[in-house]
């Protein structure tokens, strides 16, 4: 696989759609074995293991979140949470080829709902990509939303 510009923009969208149209599984299936999944707490955090973060899940606690949103037996998802990514053209921060690394940032609103409550979150992704066996691949993201100190209600799903 050859990687351009194009080719991550491409996959950064490929990636909300999966999300917004509740494709879990394949979503899932992006990542990398030891990939993390990071939403800090604070403004500008740095430490994701010695500070509390609002998420912070390696690929176990992925798996057991698509597993529950996949579940039928998941009464607090009945009915199930919807979610909308609006996102902004990623911008590339990073372009390794030789390396297999590459690194973007996404600034985007993320809309979730469910019943008669919606919240909205203005976030932006940094996603860490690796070129593995010919395929892009998430080896870590980390999603900041901007008024990260407000009270939310739960996150259900995933900007």
């Amino acid at each position: 696989m050859s990687v351009t510009r194009e080719t991550l923009i491409d996959f950064i969208y490929d990636e909300v759609r999966m999300l917004d149209e509740g494709r879990y599984t394949e979503w899932l299936n992006l990542w990398l074995p030891d990939g993390h999944y990071w939403m800090p707490l604070d403004y500008q955090q740095t430490d994701p293991i010695n500070q509390t973060s609002l998420m912070y899940e390696d690929m176990f606690m992925l798996k057991l979140r698509v597993e529950r949103l996949n579940g039928a037996r998941t009464f607090s998802q009945k009915p199930k949470s919807r979610c909308h990514h609006v996102i902004q053209r990623p911008f590339v921060d990073e372009m390794d080829l030789e390396a297999g690394r590459f690194v973007t940032t996404t600034f985007m609103h993320y809309v979730e709902t469910r019943l008669d409550e919606q919240q909205l979150l203005a976030v932006t992704a940094r996603h860490e990509l690796s070129l593995v066996d010919g395929a892009l691949r998430i080896a870590n993201k980390r999603v900041d939303i901007v008024n990260c100190d407000a009270a939310f209600r739960n996150i259900q799903l995933l900007p």
